[in-house]
């Protein structure tokens, strides 16, 4: 057989399981070991089915044979003849574009500082780096600079000496005064485009896999029917265990591979906190690294944690949420070598992880994560994948749309919405509620914010100087992001109707969730919030005011 016939005779195995299926796959490797594959398309699809076999093997001479083969993978010959043309495939051995965000640029420098160079290819305009440079450096270069005017390649090549470009602007950066996020928005404002250079032990999928205590062998092939999202509520993952700081480092660490290798970024992951790690184990060898963000980066109200996704310690995907009032907004993906049967099926369990972790009785989607300024979502289907689940728009003119594509499909069973409809159909939220504890409508978090903006001296300084004698002595000794944390909620407190009427208890309560949001788990403020009789129905109140244009929505009462 040839190695392309090898190859497509290795995929048609993917979901054959039991019945000398590990036998028949042992056999297609050993042999595609030792051929050499003839273009690039075949070398990815070989590299990424050992990524799905790594994750979903038939037992341990499937594990061994295709442990082996990644192992060795970046010395393969086709890959080496073959490697610009696999640039960004995340494969060992290969290079990685991106315009990586300052925490990523900062984090690659920090470990691979000789691996990164400025992709001076991919700039069209040097003039805002040019601008940049005099800032970065002493003063005698900075004259230097603006009296010359180097071009910022030949600039930086000599500012550098024996580093990189990168890493001389990206360090440079880093020592700017003020404070982190200004030193972000100043990088993230130039956009340099990078090259993550190959290295030994630079980021790849082909390497990204951490060890388990047991691996689970597949018997059989994924369920193909979809999971009723409630019933899998019912059942929760089997454990949870906080993490030890070193071992948190290392999740993280896996983390920021998995985005670094894909070209994407999520603050989650980026800002993580080795603090605020567990790990959640499931059935079947699925698994969560659950991560919580610095205190400094935490979002004002809302819990956010990143999760990495696990099947047998191989990264399968990620996922996002962000929850308040018992309701979790999720961001959900899978990596797109492990789509397909399973993708509802992890869904489902993602479901009943949040739920087990945050008490959450209600579940949103965002726009963008069904495809609104989201192409990806708009060619995966998301929307559809999302409604047949049981998630159901609010928005009149989207049911509407709806129920006509649902008559068109009743019609002829091979209708598929165009993108244009689908684009349509992914301008609001999608929800996963019952009408006991229906979910909030996040875009009045936005508003309250614009309420607070336009509304900056209407306070009550009497009460406030209340609050603030109680917080003094907890101020006294607190962090600079707990000082923060309630220098940003004074001005929500100031808004929060009846405030005065609370009773010295509930006031100290809150005090304790606000400096919360600076301190120790982010889950534990939410915890705390969740347990304050009057909070939360202040704050939803809050958000409601003024608002008489949105749909009545009832709130879940806090426990």
């Amino acid at each position: 057989m040839t190695p392309g016939r090898l190859l497509v005779g290795l995929e048609a195995t993917r979901f054959d399981y039991g019945r000398g299926a590990s036998a028949r796959k042992v056999d297609l490797l050993n042999q595609l070991r030792r051929v050499q594959l003839r273009n690039d398309d075949q070398v990815l699809r070989f590299h990424e089915h050992l990524c799905f076999l790594r994750a979903n093997p038939d037992d341990q001479e499937v594990l061994t044979a295709v442990t082996s083969l990644l192992t060795s993978f970046a010395r393969r010959s086709d890959l080496r003849s073959l490697r610009e043309r696999l640039a960004d495939s995340g494969i060992a051995g290969t290079d990685i574009h991106y315009r990586f965000f300052w925490p990523t640029a900062r984090w690659i420098t920090a470990r691979w500082p000789r691996q990164l160079v400025i992709d001076w290819d991919e700039i069209e305009d040097q003039e805002p780096l040019a601008a940049a440079l005099p800032l970065l450096v002493r003063p005698v270069e900075a004259i230097w600079l603006r009296a010359l005017k180097p071009p910022p390649s030949e600039a930086l090549a000599r500012l550098a000496g024996r580093g990189t470009d990168a890493a001389f602007f990206v360090k440079a950066v880093e020592s700017l005064p003020g404070d982190d996020f200004t030193r972000e928005r100043f990088y993230d404002s130039i956009g340099v485009p990078l090259i993550l250079k190959a290295g030994t032990t630079t980021p790849s999928r082909t390497k990204a896999c951490i060890p388990v205590p047991k691996v689970y062998f597949r018997t059989e092939a994924p369920q193909k029917t979809r999971p009723d999202l409630w019933d899998e509520i019912e059942r929760p993952p089997q454990s949870t265990r906080m993490v030890s700081q070193k071992e948190g480092s290392s999740l993280i660490d896996l983390a920021r591979d998995a985005m670094v290798t894909r070209g994407r970024d999520l603050d989650t992951f980026a800002y993580g906190d080795p603090d605020d790690v567990r790990l959640i184990n499931d059935s079947g060898g699925l698994a969560w690294a659950m991560i919580g963000l610095v205190p400094e980066r935490r979002p004002l109200l809302r819990t956010a944690y990143g999760y990495l996704t696990l099947r047998n310690g191989v990264p399968i995907g990620y996922i996002q949420s962000d929850a308040l009032w018992k309701c979790v907004d999720l961001a959900f993906n899978m990596f797109t070598t492990f789509r397909g049967q399973e993708a509802a099926l992890v869904l489902g369990r993602t479901i009943a992880m949040l739920h087990r972790i945050f008490g959450a009785t209600s579940f949103t989607l965002e726009p963008y994560q069904l495809g609104d300024g989201n192409e990806e979502g708009i060619e995966s289907g998301a929307w559809w994948f999302y409604y047949r689940l049981g998630f159901r728009p609010r928005d009149r003119a989207i049911r509407a749309l709806v129920n006509t594509e649902l008559e068109r499909m009743k019609r002829d069973p091979g209708h598929r919405s165009s993108q244009a409809t689908l684009a349509k159909l992914a301008k609001d939220y999608l929800y996963l509620d019952r009408p006991a504890d229906r979910a909030p409508h996040w875009p009045r978090l936005a508003a309250l914010g614009s309420r607070i903006a336009s509304h900056p001296q209407s306070s009550d300084s009497t009460e406030l100087r209340s609050l603030d004698r109680i917080a003094g002595p907890l101020l006294r000794t607190a962090s600079p992001a707990e000082r923060n944390a309630w220098t940003s909620w004074a001005s929500i407190l100031r808004q929060v109707p009846g405030i005065d009427r609370w009773t010295q208890s509930e006031k100290r309560d809150l005090i304790e969730i606000v400096l919360a949001k600076g301190r120790g788990r982010d889950s534990h403020y939410l915890h705390l919030f969740n347990r304050h009789p009057r909070l939360g129905d202040a704050l939803a109140r809050l958000t409601r005011a003024g608002r008489s244009d949105l749909t009545p929505v009832r709130w879940p009462r806090p426990e």
